[in-house]
């Protein structure tokens, strides 16, 4: 196995494709062995052969682009684990993305847990902070496309009653406004959400708190704001995640 991924390191040094007789030099295997590794990593796929020169095959190329995936979702999860430590709450990040919201990332730990998940985010986008913010950066169009698909239903005796109701509320908030968003999710629990634009990609950073530390709610989200800056970076490697 270590032999076998020496040739592919080997190769993958190589754009042009190298020949068995230069990989076999350049990672100090015997011909025979390098040319017996070489016939495998190609029937595997991790290899291609053309006019005698080798190359990296379409499950290197997988492998690769998978690591790079998991590498950029550990730099996000990195930037939210600094702002949950730095302030002392669970931390979320989410984009709207093909139609759906979709959270990407939640940072807790135990003496500050996230909000379950009791009700699906993708369907109760119009009940929690985190929908509301990211359909209050879409077009009229597009909010109303995605109500037709999840229309609003009441969970909590605090969630905004109709779509109606809920599309005058958007229209209210300012551009890049933060929202907050008091039990209509989940009796208990209060949440704020901070608008990122990133490209023409609608994204939020949330944070939540149990109600009756509703009193931290607004200075906590400014906090979150204020270390936004020097997070856009990561956060924006997290559109090819």
């Amino acid at each position: 196995m270590q032999r076998a991924m020496r040739l592919l390191e080997c190769a993958a040094g190589h754009a042009h494709g190298a020949p068995a007789k230069q990989l076999a030099r350049e990672t100090g295997l015997a011909l025979p062995t390098a040319y017996h590794l070489l016939r495998t990593l190609v029937h595997e796929g991790y290899l291609r052969r053309e006019k005698g020169l080798f190359f990296l095959g379409e499950a290197a190329e997988r492998l690769g682009s998978s690591g790079a995936r998991q590498k950029r979702r550990s730099t996000v999860v990195h930037a939210l684990a600094q702002c949950r430590d730095a302030i002392g709450v669970p931390v979320y990040y989410a984009m709207y993305r093909d139609g759906e919201i979709e959270v990407v990332c939640v940072s807790d730990t135990p003496g500050a847990p996230a909000v379950e998940e009791w009700a699906d985010f993708r369907e109760t986008g119009h009940a929690h902070a985190i929908g509301q913010c990211l359909l209050s950066q879409l077009d009229e169009d597009a909010r109303r496309d995605h109500l037709d698909r999840y229309p609003v239903q009441p969970l909590t005796p605090f969630t905004v009653r109709d779509d109606r109701s809920l599309l005058k509320r958007l229209e209210r908030l300012r551009r890049m406004e933060t929202v907050f968003e008091r039990q209509e999710y989940a009796l208990g629990t209060v949440c704020a959400a901070i608008p990122i634009t990133i490209g023409t990609t609608a994204a939020t950073m949330a944070i939540s708190l149990p109600a009756h530390q509703a009193d931290r709610l607004v200075p906590a989200a400014q906090q979150l704001q204020d270390k936004m800056g020097r997070l856009l970076g990561s956060l924006a490697l997290s559109i090819s995640i």
